[in-house]
């Protein structure tokens, strides 16, 4: 299977712009593109369909009030939010308070730019991607503290406390049980892992091909990187960062107007990107039949959005002790028996 081409020589071609010029411009348009993509979805998931999804599942009536279904709710917040007044507490470090919320933002946008999302929708495509990945979403973790840290409040210290530790507990088991799946396809390069899952073929049941998706290989591995991936993102069981019935709001607490926009933004961007990385590594990517790539690319990582709410609704938090135990005597523990044990088939059967 051929490499797509990248979405930034895609529009360079298409726009006959030659030389640097040329390039800047159509890496400009390439990253806006995919960045508003990336945007829109997170406007609608955060202010409505969170909303709605919740309301489902509790037997509740969620926004119905404004626009039609109560889609204008987006509009509505939008104007609120931003319209509301900057409050910086007294004492703040004022650099780290405002830098925190643009990391945790940040940090998702530019971790999408390797994401291979179906029919050449990709800015690029490094060797490396996997481990580019890993790198840039991890950086989140530093805005959530600087957030705690600069607030001048003990509950956002304690909330930028909890993320970290959390974050470090989680983040090793899902490196360690990404790592199997390289162990399958010999190459950290995303492209390549997508097209190795399309290219192979786990069984032909009544003349239906069922890919090799990692999610039918080894479902151990996607079921630990499912759950590590809960915790990276701070969703229930494992909201502990910011439990509003203990910590108030935690990392977030002191934040207001466009600084918690941000923070919000960052918070749904992690989802959508813990939805991508799963898509990619286990799903087939863009894989699908009958509808284009991009198409199936998201509604995979809505479904694992769909399944962050669930958890959301549905299951009880852990206390931060029990937190910290599950990821280092439970899912490090299994995160590193899963890559020993798929090192040792793939080294029997020769695969």
């Amino acid at each position: 299977m051929a490499t797509p081409t990248p979405l930034p020589d895609t529009i360079q071609r298409n726009i006959g712009v030659d030389g640097f010029g040329g390039e800047l411009l159509s890496m400009f348009l390439a990253a806006f593109l995919i960045g508003n993509i990336m945007l829109a979805m997170t406007g609608v998931a955060g202010p409505w369909a969170k909303r709605k999804i919740t309301a489902a599942f509790t037997d509740r009536i969620a926004v119905n009030r404004v626009g039609p279904f109560g889609l204008l709710i987006i509009v509505a917040d939008a104007v609120r939010l931003l319209s509301k007044e900057l409050i910086v507490p007294e004492g703040a470090d004022r650099p780290a308070f405002d830098l925190a919320p643009i990391v945790l933002a940040g940090s998702a946008m530019l971790a999408f730019a390797v994401i291979p999302m179906g029919n050449g929708i990709q800015l690029a495509d490094p060797e490396t991607g996997l481990v580019f990945v890993f790198a840039i979403a991890s950086i989140a973790s530093l805005g959530l503290l600087m957030g705690g840290y600069a607030s001048n409040n003990k509950y956002s210290l304690m909330g930028g406390l909890r993320a970290v530790a959390q974050n470090i507990a989680y983040e090793i088991p899902l490196v360690v049980t990404a790592a199997s799946v390289v162990l399958f396809t010999g190459s950290l390069q995303l492209s390549e892992i997508v097209a190795i899952q399309q290219n192979t073929t786990l069984a032909n049941v009544a003349g239906i091909r069922i890919p090799a998706w990692f999610a039918f290989v080894n479902p151990f591995a996607f079921v630990l990187f499912v759950v590590a991936n809960l915790a990276e993102v701070g969703r229930n069981p494992f909201d502990t960062p910011e439990a509003p019935t203990e910590i108030v709001g935690g990392y977030q607490t002191e934040y207001s107007s466009v600084y918690f926009v941000l923070f919000y933004l960052g918070e749904f961007l992690h989802i959508f990107l813990g939805g991508a990385i799963i898509a990619t590594l286990f799903l087939g990517g863009p894989a699908g039949p009958f509808l284009p790539g991009f198409v199936w690319f998201v509604i995979k990582i809505w479904a694992v959005f769909l399944f962050t709410q669930w958890c959301r609704s549905a299951v009880p938090r852990v206390r931060i002790d029990q937190l910290i135990e599950i990821g280092w005597k439970g899912m490090l523990v299994l995160s590193f028996a899963n890559l020993v044990l798929t090192a040792a088939i793939l080294g029997v059967t020769g695969l």
